[in-house]
């Protein structure tokens, strides 16, 4: 029985075939492979994606017969979509939407016996039988012409690509069917809770780190081929020198984050560095969003909701303690204030250029993320401007005069975008959420 953390190769990747993301993941990670000289441990991991973000099934005229979502796990299940398509026209792969949420435990099951035909090192050659299988069934699958809950359809995979299948159905009834439950329990209790994760095994002097998305591929490589140079941010791929879909021709970029949003922290510095090489100016817009919720682990552990949320709660903990310059000490703070988006706003109002604003944000961050000092006063704002060299008695008058006006209007405008995550930017009224989108954001502002 495998280890869910433990591999004999350095690292492990998990992937579920009803996930975009991981169809995405595939070929990234393989050049990670080839350019490395690596060899992973590819497995199948099955999300229960009901138990955390509803289910819905679409009838025979393409609209929803069936759901249980509420309106912001709907948002979330479009824009995940929405996002992928993005990137998987890059590379003229076909995702289209699937009719229901699938059981993959069949199709896993299929991969341990294909697993099993060959060692490590050569499931990860180009040829295997476990890349062939991968393709064989992501990429039909992805295009509706794939059922992976057929044992038959599954067979003719095995066929396909030149697998063994003496002692498949046997296989499935029995040990297979019972192995693969196994692991995917001991998986999820491990805290795995997503794909594609991946995994570097622990070691005697470290434990198992765990990454989800590919967006952590830049540092994976960089952890795995000695740590040279500075450590990278994360990053999705940028596509072809002449990207498909939206095309900005303007020189300005909508970015909105939220002050006491560690995501936030973390994407300011790489998006100003970005636009500063570009020349492209930054329209800031404070997007106040609920904090980081601190998730116990939960009494009853047989409550899978539950379980993920307190997963997921503390692998984003640890995510951000990876990449932040310094301790976070406020990523569950529930305060908030309005105090230093009234200084952005009348930096706005007085017409300050881009530059500037662009140093008040990083300043504003600065006081409360590195320095662990308040931004919820008149005098901790008026302070950033006495640094900045500015007359403090002009933003206290503006205080007194129409901030409030401005602040509602303002907010009330900014309330219409679409923003469910800070940080969130907008090409034209295409949004994209997280950091790791600046690679590509950058391609089309060309």
């Amino acid at each position: 029985m495998l280890q869910p953390l433990d591999s004999e190769a350095p690292f492990i990747i998990y992937l579920d075939f009803k996930s975009p993301y991981a169809y995405l993941a595939i070929d990234p990670t393989r050049r990670l492979l080839s350019e490395a000289g690596l060899i992973a441990d590819w497995r199948p991991f099955v999300l229960d994606i009901p138990s955390y973000l509803g289910s819905a099934k679409l009838g025979k005229s393409g609209n929803v017969a069936e759901q249980n979502r509420s309106p912001e796990q709907w948002s979330g299940v479009k824009y995940a979509y929405f996002d992928c398509r993005r990137y998987a026209n890059l590379r003229d792969v076909t995702v289209r939407g699937t009719v229901k949420i699938w059981d993959t435990n069949l199709v896993a099951t299929t991969m341990f016996w294909v697993k099993q035909q060959e060692s490590l090192a050569e499931q990860c050659k180009s040829d295997s039988l476990l890349m062939r299988f991968l393709d064989r069934v992501f990429v039909p699958f992805w295009k509706r012409e794939l059922d992976v809950e057929s044992v038959a359809q599954m067979e003719l995979v095995l066929t396909d690509i030149g697998a063994s299948s003496d002692g498949f159905s046997d296989f499935l009834s029995g040990e297979g069917s019972r192995a693969n439950q196994i692991f995917q329990t001991e998986c999820f209790n491990s805290g795995i809770y997503g794909v594609p994760t991946f995994v570097i095994p622990g070691s005697e002097d470290a434990a198992p780190e765990i990454f989800f998305g590919r967006e952590h591929l830049p540092r994976l490589q960089w952890e795995l081929t000695g740590r040279n140079g500075p450590q990278p941010d994360i990053a999705y791929e940028h596509g072809p020198e002449k990207p498909s879909g939206t095309q900005s021709e303007g020189r300005s970029l909508v970015v909105c984050v939220d002050f006491k949003s560690a995501e936030s922290f973390l994407a300011v510095k790489p998006t100003i560095k970005a636009c500063k090489e570009r020349a492209i100016e930054i329209d800031w817009r404070i997007i106040k969003r609920p904090p980081l919720k601190k998730h116990a682990m939960p009494a009853d552990t047989s409550n899978r909701g539950e379980m993920h949320r307190f997963f997921r709660s503390r692998y984003i903990a640890r995510d951000l303690a990876r990449y932040a310059p310094v301790e976070l000490m406020n990523i569950y703070d529930e305060e908030r204030s309005d105090w230093a988006y009234l200084g952005l706003l009348w930096l706005q109002e007085v017409g300050e250029k881009s530059t500037v604003i662009d140093h008040y944000i990083e300043l504003v961050f600065q006081k409360y993320w590195v320095e662990g000092r308040s931004i919820d006063t008149s005098d901790s704002i008026s302070e950033i401007f006495q640094t900045m060299g500015f007359d403090a008695h002009e933003f206290l008058v503006y205080l007194e005069e129409d901030s409030g006006l401005a602040l509602s209007s303002r907010q009330e405008i900014d309330s219409e975008l679409p923003v469910m995550t800070t940080p969130t930017y907008f090409l034209s009224s295409e949004p994209y959420q997280g950091r790791q989108h600046l690679p590509l954001i950058m391609s089309r502002l060309r």
